[in-house]
């Protein structure tokens, strides 16, 4: 009798231990950008530091099928560009459908828009796109709704002005290889590999962001700021490229607990060389760069800037 309740009690035991288990889902991007591969680097982290967390990463479209499987419950943390300030605020795509439960974690870091047109080619400006194929980013994608954004800035219908191309950066690269695409304009972060891959290959070349594009279009998407990328940052660019940016957020909603949301933060900063070992860009994941976050930070994620003093207790 003793044996059998020893049993049992194992039993339930471990039928405790496997109900306390919580499933973190993280929405990236395309496997051809940075948000995928450090969203895999995050889930094992969270998976071995934090207690009863089981964490993977998903490819996805983008900030824009992020924020829709974030509502579905299909995803409990996303990677978002500046578009995510639109979802809490219900304006743009989210009109009347505002997402007041979004709350952020961790500020990542800038993601600049390149413009870029195949090699000599005669495009110098947005409004040269007219009657061109562009790659706009993929279906989905916080790029395609920025990418329409800046064509409209121009005068240009993004449906009836240009040949669009929903291409992800992998997929890009090769329509440049192939001369399927006159330009793209594509968001990610400093050295993001697919761009990598075009300049390396040589079949593209970067141009300016008009000013006055960059003005109306930070009008449009108050998250943009004017922002150089630096001169060779990528192969034969010689030059500083003008251009504008957003800062990305690593977002949850407020399902997620303040406990976990607490340990989730604070084991990213605490295995940050993990994530550096993936992608440099995650030099700039500074506890400082909250500033740049514009919706409430999870009750979690703000004791642990409290802790470490960056926020006032």
């Amino acid at each position: 009798m003793k044996k059998l309740a020893l049993v049992i009690a194992l039993i339930l035991v471990f039928a405790q231990s496997a109900f306390a288990v919580t499933f973190i889902n993280i929405g990236t991007g395309s496997t051809g950008g940075t948000y995928y591969p450090v969203g895999a680097g995050m889930a094992k982290i969270w998976s071995s530091e934090v207690p009863g967390i089981k964490a993977s990463a998903q490819s996805t479209g983008g900030t824009a099928q992020n924020l829709q499987l974030l509502a579905k419950g299909e995803a409990e943390v996303i990677f978002a560009d500046g578009l995510y300030f639109f979802a809490y605020e219900g304006k743009g795509m989210f009109e009347g459908k505002p997402m007041k439960n979004l709350r952020a974690l961790v500020p990542l870091y800038a993601e600049p828009i390149h413009f870029l047109v195949a090699k000599g080619s005669s495009i110098k400006t947005i409004q040269d796109l007219k009657g061109k194929r562009v790659s706009v980013g993929a279906v989905g994608s916080g790029t395609e709704v920025t990418v329409r954004t800046i064509l409209k800035c121009a005068g240009l219908d993004p449906d009836k002005d240009i040949k669009p191309e929903n291409l992800g950066l992998s997929d890009t690269a090769s329509a440049f290889a192939d001369h399927n695409i006159d330009a793209a304009l594509t968001v990610g972060a400093l050295g993001i590999a697919g761009v990598v891959e075009i300049a390396t290959m040589g079949t593209a070349e970067f141009r300016d962001m008009p000013a006055d594009i960059v003005k109306k279009v930070s009008k449009e998407l108050p998250y943009y700021m004017p922002f150089d990328i630096p001169a060779n940052t990528y192969r034969n660019q010689t030059k500083p490229v003008k251009s504008m940016a957003s800062w990305n957020v690593l977002v949850t909603t407020d399902k997620l607990s303040a406990d976990n949301a607490y340990l989730m933060t604070k084991a990213l900063y605490d295995k940050k060389q993990d994530l550096l070992n993936i992608s440099s860009k995650l030099s700039s994941m500074s506890p400082e760069n909250i500033k740049y976050i514009q919706i409430p930070l999870h009750p979690g994620a703000e004791k642990y800037y409290k802790e470490i003093g960056v926020l006032k207790k």
